[in-house]
């Protein structure tokens, strides 16, 4: 897929115990998977690359800098209906840092997650997929 075709990014960060960052989304009208968990990440703005979306958008979230965030999938985000509405490039990183430290502008809050407790959460499709993917992956 082109870089062109894909308008949405997300960071999956992972800490040394293997926990995942996930942030709570506000519950508001109009916003993307209001009241879920998922990445911190967003949309691209007019004449930037990916990497530079999830680097901005780290920062304006959490003013947080992650400088090693590699490309790891393309999924798909769908709407209620099941229906592929965008792409998202999932781009994953190590961080370690205390989330209790970060000062949050969007959402509600940032948490650490085991693995096992992600399928249980109330999460958006897309971020899911991409912490399922991610698992795959992982070593037994």
């Amino acid at each position: 897929m082109r870089d062109d075709e894909i308008k949405g990014t997300g960071a999956l960060l992972v800490n040394a115990a293997g926990q995942y960052l996930l942030h709570l989304r506000d519950d508001i009208p109009g916003i993307c998977d209001p009241g879920a968990w998922s990445l911190i990440g967003g949309n691209r703005e007019p004449g930037e690359g990916l990497e530079e979306t999830i680097q901005r958008e780290l920062w304006e979230e959490a003013e947080l800098v992650v400088p090693a965030l590699k490309r790891f999938t393309v999924v798909g985000s769908t709407g209620p209906d099941g229906v592929v509405k965008g792409f998202v490039q999932v781009f994953r990183g190590r961080w370690d840092g205390d989330v209790a430290g970060l000062p949050l502008s969007e959402g509600i809050m940032l948490h650490w997650f085991e693995p096992e407790i992600v399928p249980r959460l109330r999460m958006s499709q897309w971020a899911q997929e991409a912490i399922r993917r991610d698992r795959a992956c992982a070593p037994v």
